[in-house]
């Protein structure tokens, strides 16, 4: 039987190194890959340490050295900043609050990559993901939600298409992170212990205000704070240092007060009071459905608007335009204009959308 190759897109993280670890015991010719992403010492020349960082390229290097495989950094610079860095800054501009992981999963890591392994005679693409792919009885591929439940990554998962589902290995999705460390120690890997990435790769210090006006040279404008009747109760500094749903920061009011709305056409940001951030209903754009064929009549499924959130039992309304109306069954907080809204039957994925 011919052995079926792989291309592993390794971050330098325990994860991906495991991976491509349990890859080479199932027997499949691996080849690990670093995707050299912009950052933002591309730009003004500071030390990054983030997970585009040069430690991080070696880190991967090693690992591969320790494993007896192949390994390669491809130079992705142009299109990260393209689909991923310009669109979060456009965004926060905008008064939306993005994802860069998913438009990074959406663009690179499963379209861009899958493509590079494709022109290089290789069968598939792996990653250290936690989440499970299976082919259904019907033939069609399955995207599940991890084993481990604290650790699921599905969320940040759902532009999945057929063909590419048909091509890519998750090898952790049976695992929970302690296992996974576990594993790295015994196979004597140098990551094992190294933390988990927490901040976006390309944001210095988690300060996205910062990077925003450093990066773009926009200049955020002073507006006026408008209370759930629309009299105004203040100035805000720019519309690029909130998010829906943020308490901290604000101003004081005499009462705990937090993000309801964010108007970039009016530069005018609105605070609600406790119990007004809880929404029953979103509608979401730029819908994908894993399968490739959206429903046509409404469906029950459970869904989650942010990373963290619990799965929420809701009603899926269709409509003619491609988009999607979700009516939940318990008010759910601070659904955020600009991230993701994701729909799940049990533990299959269905897809998801932008919220709008």
């Amino acid at each position: 039987m011919e052995q079926k190759s792989v291309l592993i897109g390794m971050s330098g993280g325990v994860d991906s190194s495991v991976a491509a670890a349990l890859l080479k015991d199932m027997g499949y010719r691996v080849i690990g890959a670093t995707m050299r992403l912009w950052t933002y010492s591309d730009s003004c020349g500071a030390k990054h340490e983030g997970c585009c960082a040069e430690s991080a390229v070696e880190d991967a290097r090693r690992v591969c050295d320790k494993l007896g495989i192949d390994f390669y950094v491809m130079n992705f610079k142009d299109m990260f900043r393209d689909k991923v860095v310009d669109y979060f800054v456009d965004e926060y501009i905008h008064g939306r609050t993005p994802n860069p992981c998913i438009a990074c999963n959406k663009y690179l890591k499963f379209d861009a990559l899958l493509k590079k392994a494709t022109a290089m005679g290789i069968d598939y693409i792996a990653t250290g993901h936690y989440a499970k792919i299976e082919k259904g009885g019907s033939g069609k591929y399955i995207l599940r939600t991890s084993a481990a439940a604290k650790k699921d990554q599905s969320y940040v998962l759902y532009n999945f298409t057929q063909e590419q589902l048909a091509h890519t290995l998750m090898p952790l999705g049976d695992y929970n992170k302690d296992w996974v460390r576990k594993k790295a120690e015994e196979l004597g890997l140098a990551v094992a212990s190294k933390p988990d990435s927490q901040e976006i790769c390309f944001v210095e210090d988690d300060d996205y205000a910062r990077f925003i006006t450093d990066y773009s040279g926009y200049e955020p404008k002073e507006g006026d704070i408008l209370d759930a009747d629309g009299n105004v109760i203040g100035k805000h500094r720019g519309l690029i240092y909130y998010t829906i749903g943020q308490r901290k920061g604000i101003g004081a009011y005499g009462r705990p007060m937090f993000v309801m709305k964010i108007d970039a056409d009016n530069n005018t940001i609105t605070l609600g009071e406790k119990g007004m951030e809880f929404s029953n209903e979103l509608t979401a754009c730029d819908v994908n459905f894993i399968s490739g064929e959206a429903p046509d009549t409404d469906m029950k499924i459970t869904a989650k608007v942010r990373y963290q959130a619990p799965p929420a039992a809701a009603r899926l309304c269709p409509l003619e335009d491609g988009r999607v109306r979700l009516i939940f069954d318990e008010p759910q907080r601070a659904v955020t204009p600009g991230q993701a809204v994701v729909f799940y039957n049990g533990d299959i994925v269905l897809g998801g959308g932008t919220v709008e």
